[in-house]
């Protein structure tokens, strides 16, 4: 009776059905768990730990005083530690704990981590006053703060040296804001101008035109640049003077004294003493830095915006171009090309350019459109900027089309899909109403078969932001002088290299020189460039949610 019950529960189905729910369950569990140590690893670089002061003493060296935080606790058999020649007992015990220290202080010791092994710190403490500096460069300096300097005269010391940093560097903040608007906005503006100035007498003297009105007019208006430029030059003199005029004395914790320029530092803190409201604050500021910031200290400090902003953009470019291409190629195989041979061979080649590696993609961007098609474009039009390329080089408009081409046949084959679904009844019923076939195509098939092609440009997104390998070759770069969306006539400059966070993540994971400073920051920007993606799908999937239940009587 039971074999009869297990096999009539076998041919039900159920079985099938658990075993699916359960699979179902375990990648999404994984897929959060993933998430989980992706997220706890990234954000945790930003809460301000406390820096501990203690002796360390190697056996049979003198004590020394040490100051970090703590990054990272593990335990190690004695028997390895005693193998990389520290003078370790092996019979004291199987394993040590060894921690990894961020002292800091790079210009003092070399290195901003260390390794110590913990049975070797003793007489720990946490003092209050202990200072930390985050700096423009050089990492971060712990210490202690002795006095504050003006033009190399003392202006406070002791106790009063503190609130007087604080204000001082809130003033270096807004010299810098200042700074950057200058260099960045008004003196790229006018080197823009020149630029194109320079191009502009280049064509005249090209096509023979360049006579002696246009010269004089050339030169009224490289005067005006010129007269513009040197009054923004005085003016960036006075901040950079005003920069770099104060500057303060640290002493670390094993009495080393070292005068630091104000410039160089980003904020002070006394982790410590904050509380944890302070260092609530704290963190938020960081996260916020690093979400809207330029990058600083070879991409491993600052923050990643101008990355973000080129991976969404370079995606949008590419949404614009493939959707197009793709829905086109669809309805001509579903609607207008006769089903035979000759189209089922382009099915096949269609399916089998899904299965291309990403990096021959790449090779193919950079051989047609970067040398190809991007020469041609600059020998027709831009033959004055000889011999520095315009189009001929990697650049935001070559990525978004390689990636175009990558992500077409998912467009394809996702629309060919849904225009399938389409009872042919409608399509009939259209017809015996008087509708032509273009109007059919147009009022009935292709509404219907807009949810299927969202699905398409959902699939797409998701595969192009996360390339890498392609980008490579045809126009990112590990960090692009400015934006390629900016003030500067024809404002958005698709001929720019431009930042990603796929290539920031290579970039700083496995090509920085500091690996333990940027480890951290892989973890987050690689939670970032999920959330963008996310972001860019949920969008697309509210569109397509939209179109459905707009669409869905024409069903019944």
């Amino acid at each position: 009776m039971k074999k009869d019950s297990l096999k009539t529960w076998i041919k039900s189905g159920s079985p099938w059905v658990w075993m699916n729910a359960g699979a179902v369950a375990i990648a999404v569990i994984m897929t959060l768990g993933l998430l989980a140590v992706i997220a706890v690893r990234g954000l945790e670089h930003f809460w301000p730990d406390d820096v501990i002061v203690a002796d360390y003493q190697v056996p049979g060296s003198q004590p020394r005083v040490m100051a970090g935080e703590v990054v990272q606790a593990e335990e190690v058999p004695r028997a390895r530690l005693a193998a990389s020649g520290l003078p370790v007992d092996v019979e004291g015990g199987e394993f040590m704990t060894r921690e990894l220290l961020k002292v800091g202080n790079r210009e003092v010791y070399g290195a901003d981590f260390s390794w110590v092994v913990g049975e070797w710190l003793s007489n720990q403490r946490k003092p209050a006053d202990l200072v930390a500096l985050e700096r423009r460069e050089w990492g971060n300096f712990y210490g202690e703060l002795l006095n504050v300097k003006e033009g190399g005269q003392l202006v406070a010391e002791g106790d009063a040296a503190w609130p007087e940093l604080q204000k001082r560097i809130d003033r270096i903040d807004s010299l810098h804001a200042g700074i950057a608007k200058l260099e960045k906005v008004d003196i790229g503006r006018i080197n823009h101008g020149l630029e194109r100035l320079r191009l502009k007498t280049r064509k005249l003297e090209l096509d023979d035109k360049l006579d002696a009105a246009a010269q004089a007019e050339l030169d009224a208006e490289r005067a005006q640049w010129d007269a513009e430029y040197k009054a923004l030059e005085s003016e960036l003199v006075a901040l950079y003077t005003g920069f770099n005029r104060d500057s303060i004395t640290m002493r670390t914790m094993d009495g080393q004294e070292k005068e630091i320029s104000l410039g160089k530092i980003v904020r002070a803190y006394r982790p410590n003493a904050m509380s944890t409201l302070d260092k609530l604050g704290f963190y938020f500021a960081k996260v916020w830095e690093f979400v809207s910031d330029e990058p600083r200290e070879a991409n491993t400090e600052g923050g990643i915006f101008p990355a973000i902003f080129g991976t969404v953009l370079m995606t949008i470019i590419m949404a614009v171009i493939v959707t197009p291409f793709g829905v086109i190629a669809a309805v001509y195989l579903r609607e207008y090309a006769k089903q035979g041979l000759l189209t089922r061979i382009i099915r096949i080649a269609v399916n089998n350019l899904a299965g291309v590696p990403s990096i021959v993609y790449g090779v193919f961007g950079l051989g047609f459109f970067v040398y190809v098609l991007g020469g041609s474009l600059d020998q027709i039009f831009y033959p004055e900027a000889a011999p520095a390329p315009v189009f001929g080089t990697p650049g935001l408009v070559w990525a978004s089309l390689t990636l175009a081409i990558l992500t077409l046949p998912v467009v394809i084959v996702a629309t060919e899909e849904g225009l399938a679904r389409i009872p042919r009844i409608l399509r009939e019923g259209s017809l015996a109403l008087g509708a032509t076939k273009s109007e059919t195509l147009w009022k009935v098939v292709l509404p219907m078969a807009s949810p299927a092609m969202m699905t398409g440009l959902i699939l797409a997104v998701a595969r192009a932001a996360g390339e890498v390998a392609p980008l490579m070759l045809v126009g990112v770069v590990k960090l692009a002088p400015s934006l390629p969306l900016n003030g500067n006539y024809p404002y958005l400059h698709l001929d720019q290299k431009i930042m990603h966070l796929g290539f920031h993540i290579y970039d700083v994971g496995f090509q920085s020189p500091n690996v333990e400073a940027a480890r951290p920051l892989v973890y987050a920007t690689a939670l970032l460039l999920v959330l963008v993606i996310a972001t860019l799908n949920l969008t697309a999937v509210v569109i397509r949610n939209h179109l459905r239940e707009k669409y869905k009587a024409l069903d019944h």
